[in-house]
């Protein structure tokens, strides 16, 4: 079943919170990710988890233009839809 953006956008604040090990209150989908201090490392991180918590895999590749918990959250939609 495919979760609404507000899951989504709580899921992503929730597992960045877990990996980073600091609280991110103030996330919103325009917020940039870069800017909560999380590398790629990190956001690799945070991905990983994303996908085996909603059962789905995300390429790679498709990451590369992520710079937003928006850009993150249309990913995830668009892999829950199966486009």
């Amino acid at each position: 079943m495919a979760s609404s953006r507000v899951e989504l956008l709580k899921l992503f604040a929730q597992t960045a919170t877990e990996i980073v090990e600091k609280e991110f209150t103030n996330i919103s989908e325009s917020t940039v990710i870069s800017e909560l201090g999380i590398d790629s490392l990190g956001m690799l991180e945070i991905v990983g988890s994303m996908e085996r918590q909603l059962k789905i895999q995300l390429p790679d590749e498709s990451l590369a233009g992520i710079q937003t918990v928006k850009d993150l959250i249309e990913l995830v939609e668009r892999k829950q839809q199966g486009v």
